[in-house]
């Protein structure tokens, strides 16, 4: 096992290059089912999440030649349809694989997906199953497995009762081979299903109103494979802005696509962040006096809710009181107690708010990270706090960001990887 040790105060200069999108990785490897060509994929982040995810394609059957950021996937010769519950209990995304496998072989098992504990076990499959349903498939639960079964599938009209981004996924996805057209209503509008549906297209799929509220999948007999180059990570992107904004730095993030954060970037120009933005890249000025303002966590395009646990970080140096709303999970601002711990001001009034008061000084506390953006604030925390700060199973933060302690390293930051 290993920790991650910080010595704070140290304040962030230079640049740091935007990886890959963790979550348009994770839709394009199981997408790469739909057909039995070989897809190259560009830009790939090198992160936990995707080498489980590769592990997972790799034992259906598919080939998988690895590169520096780069990924070849033939899967010609996938020859399962079963999701082993040691590689689903690690990764969220294992669900995706679902409606791929359903699709192409008319048959998938799979366990309930695991992850962090945001996503072990609490985030519900509802809109999955009712869709695959919907299709024509039928579902099984035995020996905790879920068994799908379908002779053929056919178009549908779904209307998300909660805009899901993995439900939209998956079922466009799945819908991409069905017979028929299949509406999806209410969808999701993530970046991440705009770029996944504009590679699908350009394979022979018919997708239209990707990135809107209503998706329309005209079935086709085939899909071919080709190049797909991921784009920039936003929420990584968010998480730099916020953390050159607490540190007081001036950092220039480059590689990233400032229009997909411009909900946080409003905020940051209303609480007195000052930056510069271009095409690819957002240049932090340090500010000295950071203004609080409320934010409610809200589907794309509004507040990410994988931004709310560094911004609630940040708002403990803000000069004033601010709430934070959590619409998306429960258990999300549980880290806060994490916060107190340092010497936050912070009370929670439920599991969805907390009312923050600032600015408060941080000092350096060993520390646990309970998933993977909770893991990121913990490390912005202790780059602001006095002394030293350790964290504790980091494993959840190498699942989303790539060598973080090289890169902020050669920001200036002091953040050491040790063995435990």
């Amino acid at each position: 096992m290993e920790k991650l040790v910080i010595e704070g105060g140290h304040k962030l200069h230079g640049e740091i290059n935007v990886c890959g999108s963790k979550n348009a990785a994770l839709k394009i490897i199981p997408a790469s089912i739909l057909s039995k060509e070989t897809i190259v994929i560009n830009n790939l982040p090198a992160i936990e999440d995707i080498d489980r995810s590769l592990e997972l394609i790799e034992y259906l059957g598919a080939k998988v030649v690895k590169g520096k950021g780069t990924v070849e996937i033939t899967t010609k010769d996938i020859n399962k349809t079963d999701i082993p519950p040691k590689i689903a209990n690690k990764i969220r995304a294992s669900i995706m694989f679902v409606g791929p496998l359903l699709s192409r072989f008319g048959e998938a098992n799979f366990p309930h997906p695991g992850g962090c504990v945001i996503g072990a076990g609490i985030r519900p499959i509802d809109f999955f199953i009712e869709g695959f349903e919907k299709m024509g498939a039928s579902c099984k639960i035995k020996d905790g497995m879920y068994q799908l079964r379908a002779k053929e599938l056919l178009g549908f009209e779904y209307f998300f009762a909660k805009p899901s981004v993995t439900g939209t996924e998956s079922l466009m996805m799945t819908a991409v081979l069905a017979v028929g057209i299949t509406i999806l209503k209410n969808c999701a509008m993530e970046p991440e299903i705009q770029a996944l549906a504009e590679y699908l297209n350009r394979q022979g799929a018919n997708i239209s109103g990707a990135g809107t509220p209503t998706i329309t999948i005209k079935g086709v007999a085939s899909v071919g494979a080709g190049k797909f180059k991921i784009i920039p990570d936003r929420i990584e992107t968010g998480t730099f802005a916020i953390m050159a904004a607490a540190t007081k730095s001036n950092l220039l993030i480059k590689g990233c696509l400032p229009e997909h954060i411009e909900s946080l970037l409003s905020i940051l120009e209303r609480i007195g962040v000052n930056f510069v933005t271009g095409p690819d890249y957002i240049d932090i000025k340090a500010s000295e006096k950071i203004k609080p303002y409320d934010i409610i966590t809200h589907e794309y395009p509004g507040f990410p809710t994988d931004l709310q646990s560094p911004y609630t970080v940040l708002m403990t140096q803000a000069n004033g009181t601010s709430l934070i709303h959590e619409t998306i999970y429960d258990r999300r601002l549980l880290f806060t107690d994490m916060l107190t711990q340092m010497g936050a001001n912070i009370t929670m009034c439920d599991p969805h708010r907390v009312v923050i008061y600032g600015p408060t000084k941080l000092y350096g506390r060993k520390l646990t990270s309970p998933d993977l953006r909770a893991g990121i604030a913990m490390i912005i925390a202790g780059l602001i706090a006095e002394g030293e700060t350790q964290i504790d199973n980091i494993y959840q933060i190498d699942r989303g960001y790539e060598a973080i302690d090289q890169r902020l390293s050669s920001c200036g930051a002091k953040v050491t990887r040790v063995n435990i």
